[in-house]
Protein backbone atom coordinates (compact mmCIF):
# COMPACT_ATOMS: atom_id res chain seq x y z
CA UNK A 1 0.00 0.00 0.00
CA UNK A 2 2.46 2.28 0.63
CA UNK A 3 4.08 1.55 -2.45
CA UNK A 4 1.18 2.88 -4.19
CA UNK A 5 0.86 5.84 -2.85
CA UNK A 6 4.66 6.80 -3.57
CA UNK A 7 3.95 5.91 -7.13
CA UNK A 8 0.91 8.21 -7.06
CA UNK A 9 2.76 10.81 -5.83
CA UNK A 10 5.25 10.77 -8.09
CA UNK A 11 2.63 10.37 -10.78
CA UNK A 12 1.49 13.95 -9.46
CA UNK A 13 4.98 15.45 -9.86
CA UNK A 14 4.87 15.21 -13.39
CA UNK A 15 1.88 16.01 -13.92
CA UNK A 16 2.63 19.48 -12.46
CA UNK A 17 5.75 19.71 -13.98
CA UNK A 18 3.94 18.86 -17.41
CA UNK A 19 1.31 21.70 -16.28
CA UNK A 20 4.32 24.47 -16.11
CA UNK A 21 6.00 23.58 -19.17
CA UNK A 22 2.76 23.60 -20.91
CA UNK A 23 2.34 27.10 -19.39
CA UNK A 24 6.02 27.99 -20.34
CA UNK A 25 5.36 26.93 -23.85
CA UNK A 26 2.23 28.73 -24.42
CA UNK A 27 3.48 32.44 -23.85
CA UNK A 28 4.05 34.54 -26.60
CA UNK A 29 8.20 34.68 -28.42
CA UNK A 30 9.23 38.04 -28.06
CA UNK A 31 9.69 40.42 -31.33
CA UNK A 32 12.33 40.81 -33.28
CA UNK A 33 14.01 44.19 -33.06
CA UNK A 34 13.37 46.98 -35.54
CA UNK A 35 14.94 47.26 -38.79
CA UNK A 36 18.45 50.12 -37.89
CA UNK A 37 17.16 53.34 -39.19
CA UNK A 38 19.60 55.46 -41.79
CA UNK A 39 19.26 58.69 -43.89
CA UNK A 40 18.71 58.97 -47.19
CA UNK A 41 18.62 61.22 -50.32
CA UNK A 42 16.61 60.45 -53.37
CA UNK A 43 19.00 61.73 -56.04
CA UNK A 44 17.65 63.59 -59.52
CA UNK A 45 19.23 65.33 -62.33
CA UNK A 46 20.46 69.03 -61.38
CA UNK A 47 21.36 71.83 -63.14
CA UNK A 48 25.15 72.88 -61.79
CA UNK A 49 27.54 75.65 -62.44
CA UNK A 50 31.20 74.48 -62.05
CA UNK A 51 34.31 76.44 -61.11
CA UNK A 52 37.99 76.43 -61.41
CA UNK A 53 40.60 77.58 -59.21
CA UNK A 54 44.27 79.07 -59.92
CA UNK A 55 46.81 80.20 -57.20
CA UNK A 56 47.24 83.55 -57.82
CA UNK A 57 49.81 86.29 -57.26
CA UNK A 58 49.03 89.72 -56.28
CA UNK A 59 51.07 93.16 -57.82
CA UNK A 60 50.17 96.26 -58.16
CA UNK A 61 48.95 97.71 -61.67
CA UNK A 62 51.80 99.82 -61.72
CA UNK A 63 55.10 100.05 -59.98
CA UNK A 64 57.44 102.97 -60.65
CA UNK A 65 60.82 102.13 -59.13
CA UNK A 66 62.13 105.16 -57.69
CA UNK A 67 65.83 106.04 -58.64
CA UNK A 68 67.63 109.20 -58.82
CA UNK A 69 68.96 110.72 -61.83
CA UNK A 70 72.16 112.65 -60.54
CA UNK A 71 74.75 111.41 -58.00
CA UNK A 72 75.06 112.89 -54.29
CA UNK A 73 74.96 112.41 -50.56
CA UNK A 74 70.81 112.28 -49.54
CA UNK A 75 70.51 114.63 -46.85
CA UNK A 76 66.03 114.14 -46.71
CA UNK A 77 62.95 111.90 -46.69
CA UNK A 78 60.05 113.73 -47.15
CA UNK A 79 57.08 111.07 -46.98
CA UNK A 80 56.04 108.70 -44.58
CA UNK A 81 57.15 105.38 -45.77
CA UNK A 82 54.17 103.10 -46.43
CA UNK A 83 51.43 106.00 -46.84
CA UNK A 84 49.81 106.75 -50.14
CA UNK A 85 51.96 109.68 -51.96
CA UNK A 86 50.52 111.68 -55.04
CA UNK A 87 52.41 112.06 -58.82
CA UNK A 88 54.98 114.75 -58.41
CA UNK A 89 55.42 114.94 -54.42
CA UNK A 90 58.64 115.23 -53.69
CA UNK A 91 59.79 111.92 -52.40
CA UNK A 92 64.06 112.36 -51.31
CA UNK A 93 66.27 115.38 -51.45
CA UNK A 94 69.76 115.06 -52.56
CA UNK A 95 72.81 117.79 -51.49
CA UNK A 96 72.23 120.55 -54.38
CA UNK A 97 75.30 122.38 -53.32
CA UNK A 98 78.04 120.57 -56.25
CA UNK A 99 75.36 120.83 -58.34
CA UNK A 100 74.55 124.39 -58.31
CA UNK A 101 78.41 125.03 -58.58
CA UNK A 102 78.20 123.50 -61.61
CA UNK A 103 75.35 125.53 -62.94
CA UNK A 104 76.60 128.95 -61.81
CA UNK A 105 80.29 127.90 -63.61
CA UNK A 106 77.78 127.19 -66.76
CA UNK A 107 76.13 130.56 -66.30
CA UNK A 108 79.42 132.52 -66.19
CA UNK A 109 80.35 130.45 -69.62
CA UNK A 110 77.14 131.50 -71.13
CA UNK A 111 77.71 134.99 -70.30
CA UNK A 112 80.91 134.98 -71.52
CA UNK A 113 79.39 133.35 -74.88
CA UNK A 114 76.90 136.19 -75.19
CA UNK A 115 79.32 138.79 -74.39
CA UNK A 116 81.94 136.90 -77.55
CA UNK A 117 79.20 136.70 -79.80
CA UNK A 118 77.75 140.68 -79.01
CA UNK A 119 81.85 141.68 -79.70
CA UNK A 120 81.67 139.78 -83.50
CA UNK A 121 77.84 140.94 -84.42
CA UNK A 122 79.49 144.56 -83.61
CA UNK A 123 82.12 143.68 -85.81
CA UNK A 124 79.98 142.40 -88.96
CA UNK A 125 77.92 145.34 -88.66
CA UNK A 126 80.97 147.53 -89.01
CA UNK A 127 82.63 145.79 -91.49
CA UNK A 128 79.85 144.79 -93.59
CA UNK A 129 78.78 148.35 -95.43
CA UNK A 130 82.30 148.76 -95.54
CA UNK A 131 83.40 146.03 -97.60
CA UNK A 132 80.60 146.50 -99.96
CA UNK A 133 82.47 150.01 -100.11
CA UNK A 134 85.73 148.31 -100.86
CA UNK A 135 87.15 149.77 -97.97
CA UNK A 136 88.42 146.84 -96.63
CA UNK A 137 89.58 143.35 -97.80
CA UNK A 138 86.66 140.85 -98.29
CA UNK A 139 88.50 138.66 -96.36
CA UNK A 140 88.18 140.67 -93.23
CA UNK A 141 84.15 140.30 -93.66
CA UNK A 142 84.72 137.09 -94.23
CA UNK A 143 86.52 136.31 -91.18
CA UNK A 144 83.88 138.35 -89.28
CA UNK A 145 81.24 136.05 -90.43
CA UNK A 146 83.27 132.95 -89.33
CA UNK A 147 83.75 134.49 -86.01
CA UNK A 148 79.89 135.24 -85.59
CA UNK A 149 78.84 132.16 -86.64
CA UNK A 150 81.12 130.69 -84.37
CA UNK A 151 80.01 132.38 -81.51
CA UNK A 152 76.41 131.37 -82.11
CA UNK A 153 77.43 128.12 -82.18
CA UNK A 154 79.87 128.76 -78.53
CA UNK A 155 75.97 130.54 -76.81
CA UNK A 156 74.42 127.55 -78.06
CA UNK A 157 76.11 125.01 -76.78
CA UNK A 158 76.94 126.65 -73.25
CA UNK A 159 73.10 127.17 -72.84
CA UNK A 160 72.92 123.75 -73.61
CA UNK A 161 75.03 123.22 -70.79
CA UNK A 162 73.29 125.49 -68.39
CA UNK A 163 69.65 123.85 -69.16
CA UNK A 164 71.37 120.48 -68.02
CA UNK A 165 72.91 121.87 -64.79
CA UNK A 166 69.69 123.36 -64.36
CA UNK A 167 67.90 120.00 -64.88
CA UNK A 168 70.81 118.41 -62.45
CA UNK A 169 69.83 120.90 -59.83
CA UNK A 170 66.07 119.97 -60.09
CA UNK A 171 67.21 116.19 -60.32
CA UNK A 172 68.08 116.70 -56.30
CA UNK A 173 64.53 116.70 -55.33
CA UNK A 174 63.48 113.02 -56.43
CA UNK A 175 59.47 112.85 -57.12
CA UNK A 176 57.05 110.23 -57.72
CA UNK A 177 56.30 109.05 -61.16
CA UNK A 178 52.71 107.99 -59.99
CA UNK A 179 50.23 108.03 -57.48
CA UNK A 180 50.31 104.87 -55.39
CA UNK A 181 51.50 103.65 -51.72
CA UNK A 182 55.06 104.09 -51.09
CA UNK A 183 57.36 100.91 -49.52
CA UNK A 184 59.47 101.55 -47.56
CA UNK A 185 63.09 103.56 -48.09
CA UNK A 186 66.02 101.30 -49.40
CA UNK A 187 68.07 104.16 -48.63
CA UNK A 188 68.98 105.92 -45.66
CA UNK A 189 70.02 110.07 -45.25
CA UNK A 190 73.56 110.63 -45.42
CA UNK A 191 73.84 107.80 -48.06
CA UNK A 192 75.84 108.24 -51.53
CA UNK A 193 73.42 107.33 -53.90
CA UNK A 194 73.13 107.95 -57.99
CA UNK A 195 70.98 106.69 -61.18
CA UNK A 196 70.99 102.93 -60.09
CA UNK A 197 70.50 103.09 -56.58
CA UNK A 198 66.78 102.13 -55.67
CA UNK A 199 65.57 104.62 -53.13
CA UNK A 200 61.65 103.08 -52.99
CA UNK A 201 59.18 101.80 -55.02
CA UNK A 202 55.69 103.53 -55.36
CA UNK A 203 52.38 100.98 -56.31
CA UNK A 204 49.27 101.82 -57.92
CA UNK A 205 47.22 99.00 -55.94
CA UNK A 206 43.87 100.73 -56.80
CA UNK A 207 42.69 98.37 -59.16
CA UNK A 208 45.43 95.66 -58.15
CA UNK A 209 46.17 93.09 -60.67
CA UNK A 210 46.91 89.48 -59.94
CA UNK A 211 48.95 86.99 -62.08
CA UNK A 212 47.71 83.14 -62.24
CA UNK A 213 48.54 80.18 -64.65
CA UNK A 214 46.53 78.94 -67.17
CA UNK A 215 46.24 75.56 -68.80
CA UNK A 216 46.91 74.92 -72.28
CA UNK A 217 43.94 72.94 -72.24
CA UNK A 218 41.79 75.36 -70.48
CA UNK A 219 43.35 78.22 -72.20
CA UNK A 220 41.98 76.43 -75.78
CA UNK A 221 38.80 76.16 -73.89
CA UNK A 222 38.61 79.91 -74.34
CA UNK A 223 41.00 81.16 -76.58
CA UNK A 224 38.32 82.48 -79.00
CA UNK A 225 36.98 84.69 -76.41
CA UNK A 226 40.11 85.73 -75.00
CA UNK A 227 41.43 86.71 -78.74
CA UNK A 228 38.36 88.24 -79.84
CA UNK A 229 38.50 91.64 -81.37
CA UNK A 230 39.03 94.45 -78.28
CA UNK A 231 39.59 91.42 -75.98
CA UNK A 232 37.39 90.23 -73.85
CA UNK A 233 36.46 91.00 -70.55
CA UNK A 234 34.82 88.10 -69.23
CA UNK A 235 35.92 84.93 -71.61
CA UNK A 236 34.74 82.42 -68.84
CA UNK A 237 31.24 80.92 -69.09
CA UNK A 238 28.07 83.35 -69.13
CA UNK A 239 31.01 86.62 -68.67
CA UNK A 240 30.95 85.70 -64.75
CA UNK A 241 33.20 87.77 -62.70
CA UNK A 242 36.41 86.30 -60.67
CA UNK A 243 36.43 85.79 -57.12
CA UNK A 244 39.22 86.10 -54.91
CA UNK A 245 40.10 83.61 -51.92
CA UNK A 246 42.62 85.47 -49.33
CA UNK A 247 45.44 83.31 -47.36
CA UNK A 248 43.14 82.84 -44.48
CA UNK A 249 40.13 81.43 -46.25
CA UNK A 250 37.87 84.42 -46.52
CA UNK A 251 36.31 85.70 -49.25
CA UNK A 252 37.65 88.99 -50.81
CA UNK A 253 33.88 91.18 -51.36
CA UNK A 254 34.55 92.72 -54.68
CA UNK A 255 34.56 90.81 -57.84
CA UNK A 256 37.58 91.10 -60.32
CA UNK A 257 37.71 91.52 -64.13
CA UNK A 258 40.16 89.68 -66.79
CA UNK A 259 42.81 91.88 -68.30
CA UNK A 260 44.93 90.13 -70.37
CA UNK A 261 46.47 86.56 -71.28
CA UNK A 262 50.26 86.70 -71.89
CA UNK A 263 51.57 86.39 -76.09
CA UNK A 264 53.12 82.96 -75.01
CA UNK A 265 52.25 79.09 -73.16
CA UNK A 266 55.35 78.91 -70.90
CA UNK A 267 57.32 75.44 -72.29
CA UNK A 268 58.42 74.25 -69.33
CA UNK A 269 54.71 74.34 -66.80
CA UNK A 270 52.50 74.20 -70.23
CA UNK A 271 50.87 76.89 -68.76
CA UNK A 272 49.92 80.82 -70.13
CA UNK A 273 49.83 83.41 -67.57
CA UNK A 274 46.65 85.61 -67.14
CA UNK A 275 46.51 88.78 -65.56
CA UNK A 276 43.04 90.29 -63.66
CA UNK A 277 42.55 93.16 -61.69
CA UNK A 278 40.12 93.81 -58.78
CA UNK A 279 39.00 97.27 -56.94
CA UNK A 280 40.86 97.51 -54.13
CA UNK A 281 40.07 101.40 -52.71
CA UNK A 282 40.79 100.51 -48.83
CA UNK A 283 44.58 99.29 -49.73
CA UNK A 284 43.57 95.45 -48.10
CA UNK A 285 44.78 94.01 -51.16
CA UNK A 286 48.46 94.33 -51.44
CA UNK A 287 51.61 93.41 -53.58
CA UNK A 288 53.05 89.81 -53.13
CA UNK A 289 49.91 88.26 -51.58
CA UNK A 290 49.27 84.98 -52.51
CA UNK A 291 45.30 84.15 -52.73
CA UNK A 292 42.96 81.89 -54.94
CA UNK A 293 41.12 82.93 -58.01
CA UNK A 294 37.59 81.11 -59.11
CA UNK A 295 36.09 81.41 -62.06
CA UNK A 296 32.76 79.44 -63.22
CA UNK A 297 34.12 77.76 -66.44
CA UNK A 298 31.29 75.60 -67.36
CA UNK A 299 27.76 74.44 -66.90
CA UNK A 300 26.37 70.92 -66.83
CA UNK A 301 22.57 69.48 -66.84
CA UNK A 302 21.57 66.04 -66.08
CA UNK A 303 23.82 65.65 -63.48
CA UNK A 304 23.00 63.28 -60.03
CA UNK A 305 25.07 64.51 -56.29
CA UNK A 306 25.50 62.64 -53.87
CA UNK A 307 26.60 64.24 -50.35
CA UNK A 308 30.68 63.59 -49.92
CA UNK A 309 30.36 61.97 -46.97
CA UNK A 310 28.00 58.94 -49.14
CA UNK A 311 30.89 58.41 -50.85
CA UNK A 312 33.30 55.46 -49.70
CA UNK A 313 36.86 54.97 -51.25
CA UNK A 314 38.13 51.46 -51.42
CA UNK A 315 40.96 49.95 -52.76
CA UNK A 316 40.79 53.12 -55.95
CA UNK A 317 37.36 52.10 -56.09
CA UNK A 318 34.28 54.32 -54.79
CA UNK A 319 31.17 52.68 -53.21
CA UNK A 320 27.86 53.99 -52.34
CA UNK A 321 25.14 52.22 -50.36
CA UNK A 322 21.68 52.88 -52.04
CA UNK A 323 18.32 51.09 -50.06
CA UNK A 324 16.09 49.54 -52.64
CA UNK A 325 11.94 49.64 -53.20
CA UNK A 326 11.85 46.77 -50.75
CA UNK A 327 13.72 48.84 -47.73
CA UNK A 328 16.97 46.46 -48.42
CA UNK A 329 20.79 48.04 -48.92
CA UNK A 330 23.09 46.93 -51.66
CA UNK A 331 26.18 48.16 -52.30
CA UNK A 332 26.88 49.73 -55.59
CA UNK A 333 30.60 50.59 -57.08
CA UNK A 334 30.42 54.25 -58.45
CA UNK A 335 32.38 56.76 -60.70
CA UNK A 336 32.74 60.13 -59.46
CA UNK A 337 33.62 63.75 -60.82
CA UNK A 338 34.07 66.65 -60.18
CA UNK A 339 33.55 68.35 -56.99
CA UNK A 340 30.47 70.44 -55.84
CA UNK A 341 30.80 72.24 -52.91
CA UNK A 342 29.99 69.22 -50.45
CA UNK A 343 28.86 66.57 -53.10
CA UNK A 344 30.02 64.67 -55.45
CA UNK A 345 29.33 64.45 -59.26
CA UNK A 346 28.01 60.95 -60.12
CA UNK A 347 29.52 59.76 -63.31
CA UNK A 348 28.55 56.05 -63.77
CA UNK A 349 27.04 53.64 -61.55
CA UNK A 350 24.03 55.05 -60.06
CA UNK A 351 20.37 55.75 -61.78
CA UNK A 352 18.04 58.91 -60.87
CA UNK A 353 15.84 58.40 -58.21
CA UNK A 354 18.28 55.88 -55.98
CA UNK A 355 18.11 56.63 -52.23
CA UNK A 356 21.51 56.98 -51.11
CA UNK A 357 22.43 56.15 -46.96
CA UNK A 358 24.22 58.85 -46.09
CA UNK A 359 24.39 58.25 -42.36
CA UNK A 360 23.61 55.22 -40.15
CA UNK A 361 24.73 52.13 -39.16
CA UNK A 362 26.86 49.73 -41.06
CA UNK A 363 24.95 47.64 -42.90
CA UNK A 364 25.59 44.52 -45.03
CA UNK A 365 23.86 43.77 -48.63
CA UNK A 366 20.59 42.25 -48.10
CA UNK A 367 19.92 44.25 -44.51
CA UNK A 368 16.31 45.57 -44.22
CA UNK A 369 16.73 49.30 -43.21
CA UNK A 370 14.41 51.92 -42.13
CA UNK A 371 15.19 54.60 -43.96
CA UNK A 372 14.73 58.51 -43.22
CA UNK A 373 15.04 61.72 -45.20
CA UNK A 374 18.69 63.42 -44.77
CA UNK A 375 18.77 66.99 -44.27
CA UNK A 376 22.07 68.36 -45.67
CA UNK A 377 24.30 70.67 -43.39
CA UNK A 378 25.43 74.01 -44.41
CA UNK A 379 28.54 72.71 -45.94
CA UNK A 380 26.85 69.72 -47.61
CA UNK A 381 24.06 71.67 -49.53
CA UNK A 382 24.95 73.41 -52.85
CA UNK A 383 22.65 76.41 -52.70
CA UNK A 384 25.38 78.55 -54.39
CA UNK A 385 26.80 76.52 -57.11
CA UNK A 386 29.44 78.71 -57.50
CA UNK A 387 31.37 77.30 -54.26
CA UNK A 388 32.40 74.33 -56.89
CA UNK A 389 35.29 72.75 -58.11
CA UNK A 390 38.83 72.17 -55.88
CA UNK A 391 41.52 73.87 -57.55
CA UNK A 392 44.03 72.94 -60.35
Amino acid sequence: MSYFRVFLRFASFLSAVALVSACKSSKAAPAPPPPPQVRVVTVSPERVALDSEWIATLDGLVNAQIRPQVSGYLIKRNYEEGAVVSKGQVLFEIDPRPLQAVLAQAQAQLGQAEAELGKTQRDLDRDRPLAEQHAIAQSQLDNDVQANLAAQAAVRSVTATVETAQLNVGFTKVTSLISGVAAIATAQIGDLVGPSTLLTTVSQIDPIKAYFPLSEQEYLQMASRINTRGGAKAPWQGAAPLTLILADGTVYPKPGAFLAADRQIDAKTGTIRISATFPNPDRILRPGQYGRVRAETKVRDGVLLVPQRAVAELQGSFQIRVVGSDNTVSTHTVKVGERVGGRWIVEGGLQPGARVIVEGPTTKDGMVVNPQPFTPAAQDANANPAAGVEGH
